[in-house]
């Protein structure tokens, strides 16, 4: 199998960028921050920018739907969770620190998070817990007992008896 190659003015062929395989998605969101950094280094930060959404992992057990979201530097006193529903909704800010020296370059997210999670079935609201350790905060959502699966016991009869 051969690999895509790109060809330049001078006819010269330049080999697949390494990271080819990469999500496209993710050199969107790198560009886009890029572009915003570069904007508010030159012009300043006059409006809020929108939120962000953090990573995070969804897992289903037979009792409970478990979120694990990365939030790296956050104190748990900065994220606020709602539950409206089937809704999750993980809300809060990283602050950027305050600085005493020229900050040349920075790649950490800063601002205002968001993450929405709409669950697959009916979840116990009154008994969902959360942890944080490490950097990644976990949710757990207790499903609702009707939603839990139920193992039915088959009797069995003799068929002579009828």
């Amino acid at each position: 199998m051969t690999t895509p190659v790109r060809r330049h003015h001078g006819g010269r062929i330049q080999e697949r960028p390494v990271g080819w395989a990469r999500n496209p998605l993710a050199e969107f969101d790198e560009l886009l921050n890029s572009m915003s950094g570069l904007l508010e280094s030159t012009v300043g930060s006059a409006a809020p920018v929108a939120a962000w959404t953090p990573s995070a992992d969804v897992t289903e057990t037979d009792d409970a739907f478990h979120v694990e979201i990365e939030l790296p530097g956050v104190k748990a006193k900065d994220i606020n969770i709602e539950a409206n529903g089937q809704e999750l909704v993980v809300t809060g800010e990283i602050k950027e620190k305050e600085r005493k020296s020229v900050l040349r370059r920075s790649t950490r997210r800063t601002g205002s998070f968001e993450y929405r999670l709409l669950l697959p079935g009916e979840v116990d609201t009154d008994k969902i817990a959360a942890d944080k350790k490490d950097g990644v905060l976990t949710v757990t959502v207790p499903k609702a007992e009707a939603a839990k699966p139920r193992h039915i016991e088959i009797n069995e009869r003799d068929e002579s008896s009828g």
